[in-house]
């Protein structure tokens, strides 16, 4: 006798049979969890660099090919992936959902320290984060006035910025699309050959004189 011939001589037992998933699927369902943003380790590796005044192609060449070369040794990476710009290098690792994200992080910093010597004098020191879920901001404030573009941006930045990160709870405050303050320095390439100084030498000489105040 198979399975279907007891079913038919049987219908209160398959009455049962079929109830008691239905019976335990509406006792459980109260009891579902339901998180609106759940902990999720996505095994997501960023490595932003910054070299102020230069060129996409110096970056390309002197930062992002040398960080892809050595993080792409790196075991269990799914997809690389880079954005250059002025003055502005990030390389996202994408690992195979298998790998930890700590670990994967931790063996991107170790590749990446072998390399701070070769990278261009002036390039800020690399940041390699582990991306969170978490971190994605949770509000985005647009700030506008009747006021200049960098007045504008002073004022959302010591006001509006500085008074959100003192709210608790709060883990960061980011500015986006401002305009600081700059100053141009134009150089006299004469007066160069004559004190026999190159224009790195007055770039070294403003970075030992500057100072920034409050």
């Amino acid at each position: 006798m198979n399975i279907w011939e007891i079913c038919i001589r049987r219908p209160i037992f398959t009455l049962m049979l079929v109830s008691a998933p239905v019976v335990l699927g509406l006792a459980a369902y109260p009891r579902l969890g339901v998180d609106l943003f759940p902990n999720v380790d996505l095994p997501v590796v960023v490595i932003t660099m910054t070299l102020k005044g230069a060129s996409v192609e110096e970056m390309e060449t002197s930062i992002t090919k040398e960080v892809e070369e050595v993080v792409n040794t790196i075991s269990g990476i799914d997809e690389l992936r880079s954005t250059t710009k002025e003055g502005f290098s990030q390389v996202i690792i994408q690992f195979h959902l298998y790998k930890d994200g700590d670990t994967a992080a931790q063996e991107v910093r170790d590749k990446i320290s072998t390399i701070l010597s070769r990278l261009p004098v002036g390039t800020d020191p690399p940041l390699v984060d582990k991306f969170d879920i978490d971190a994605a901001p949770v509000a985005t404030i647009a700030v506008s006035g009747g006021r200049n573009f960098r007045e504008v941006t002073e004022i959302a930045r010591k006001s509006i910025k500085e008074d959100l990160e003192t709210v608790q709870g709060v883990g960061a405050v980011t500015l986006v699309g401002g305009q600081r303050r700059a100053v141009n320095v134009y150089i006299d390439t004469d007066k160069l050959v004559a004190y026999m100084l190159s224009a790195e030498d007055v770039r070294q000489a403003l970075i030992r004189q500057n100072l920034e105040l409050p």
